[in-house]
Formats: structure tokens, C-alpha cells, sequence
């Protein structure tokens, strides 16, 4: 389901980044040609139209503007971060499960000495620290060692499974704004050939390159700012799983010897 979930955002965020860029480029030929037949009174308006289009209008000239080589990578790199963050939330929600109420449950069929009912109430119990009691429950006949060295182990494996694909989210965090410089550059190089063809040294030459080759890399940093944003809000979120992990490890020995000195004598 998680997986299901991941997949429709990628879907839905490229369907709409698609349509906006389709959108733009259907309108650039005619805003060309419109700007050859008009008076400079009418370009004046269509100026003053074109500023007043809102932010998606403004957003959309600038993607234009940057180019849809540079542009267009950069903005995958924020459709897939952002599904693999997505993802990350989603799961993460779904593992931040209340351990106290939890434990309490666990413990009180231990008190009484029903096992099978332990491993029932963890079983159907969603989240990282239900699957680590389970381990631990199934190992509860070998005595208070076992359950600890279970525990340990399993809790590493529940580890690497709430860190899966940060990786992927640290990679586009670290492309889209690499992909911007790299755009800026060949902008730059771009710049300097209009240049050498003009034979002259023009500042609307020069500012006009420099405009265009800046925009992808405000476009990279932006997009990294996005990603880093809810990628420290992930690792926050994943910490104080992995805080409740160790809480209710500890807990849940405590419940194990008690149950062990009561029923086994150990």
C-alpha cells in the first residue's frame, strides 16, 4: 500500500510538471509572433498582462527562460524526491505507534502467564517496536539472554528498514543543484559565443546570457531547499522512532525477567 501510495504521487506530480511545461511551450510561439506584429503600445500592455499573470505565469517564463533541457531535469529531480518523501512519511506515520499502551497489554498477559496472547496482541500490532516484542516473545523460553541478543538483532534490521531510500532523497538534494551550475556554466558558454558573433561587447548582450544561465541555478537551489527541508523533518521524525525503540526494549526486558522469576524460577 505504501508502495501504491509512492507511485500515484510520482503519476499525479509529473502529469501536472508535463502539462505546465506543454502549456508553456504551446504559448511561446504564439507570444512570438505576437510580439512581431504589435505596435510598442500594445507590447507595453502585453508586458504589463504578462506581470499580472500571478505566480504560476511567472514561473512559467522563468522555466522558459532557463531552458527545457536544465529546467525539465531539475524539476524531475524534485517529482522523485518528493515521492521518496513521501514515501518516507507515509511509512514513517504508519511505525509511530504509542508504545506505552502497547507494552502495557503485553505486560499484563505476561503477569498473567498467557504467552500465546502476548505474541497475539504483538502480531497484530503494526510499527517496529511491535515486531521487536514479537522476536523477543518468540525466544521467551530460552531465558532473559536470548530475548536480549533478539532484540539487538531485529532492532538493527527495524533500523535499516526506517533509513530505506533516504539515501535517494540525499542524492537529489545533492543533483539538483549540480544540475543547476552545470546549466549556469553552459549558459555562461552560450553567453560568450552570442558575444563572439556580435563581435561586440554589449551589456544587454552579456546580461541577457547571464540571466538566462542563472536561472537554472536558482532553479537546482531551490529545489535542494524543498528536499532538505522535509528531509531533516524525516530524520527528526525517524529519530524519535528509533528513541521509542530503545525506551520500550528496555521495558519490555524488564517484563521479561519478572515474567522469568515468576514462572521459571530464573
Amino acid at each position: 500500500m505504501k508502495k501504491l501510495f509512492a507511485i500515484l504521487a510520482i503519476f499525479g506530480m509529473m502529469s501536472v510538471g508535463l502539462s505546465s511545461v506543454l502549456l508553456a511551450q504551446d504559448a511561446t510561439p504564439a507570444e512570438e509572433t505576437e510580439q512581431v506584429a504589435v505596435t510598442p503600445v500594445e507590447t507595453t500592455q502585453a508586458t504589463v498582462d504578462e506581470t499580472s499573470g500571478g505566480f504560476h505565469q511567472a514561473l512559467k517564463v522563468k522555466f522558459i527562460e532557463g531552458g527545457a533541457g536544465f529546467m525539465s531535469t531539475i524539476a524531475i529531480c524534485l517529482i522523485l524526491g518528493l515521492a521518496f518523501c513521501l514515501e518516507r512519511i507515509i511509512y514513517l506515520s504508519l511505525a509511530d505507534v504509542d508504545p506505552d499502551a502497547f507494552l502495557n497489554k503485553v505486560g499484563d498477559t505476561l503477569e498473567r502467564g498467557d504467552v500465546e496472547a502476548a505474541k497475539d496482541i504483538a502480531r497484530n500490532t503494526r510499527g517496529p517496536v511491535a515486531s521487536i516484542v514479537y522476536q523477543g516473545l518468540l525466544r521467551l523460553d530460552q531465558g532473559p539472554d536470548a530475548v536480549e541478543r533478539s532484540i539487538v538483532s531485529y532492532g538493527g534490521v527495524q533500523s535499516g528498514l526506517l533509513e530505506r531510500n533516504l539515501s535517494w532523497i540525499t542524492l537529489f538534494i545533492a543533483v539538483a543543484p549540480s544540475l543547476g551550475f552545470l546549466g549556469t556554466v553552459v549558459g555562461m558558454v552560450m553567453a560568450f559565443d552570442d558575444i563572439q558573433r556580435a563581435g561586440d561587447m554589449s551589456p544587454t548582450i552579456v546580461a541577457g546570457g547571464m540571466k538566462v544561465a542563472l536561472i537554472t541555478t536558482v532553479g537546482g537551489l531551490i529545489v535542494a531547499i524543498i528536499l532538505q527541508i522535509i528531509y531533516n523533518y524525516i530524520l527528526s521524525k525517524m529519530e524519535g522512532i528509533l528513541n521509542k525503540m530503545e525506551d520500550a526494549s528496555i521495558t519490555f526486558l524488564d517484563q521479561v525477567i519478572k515474567y522469568n522469576v515468576k514462572y521459571k524460577n530464573l
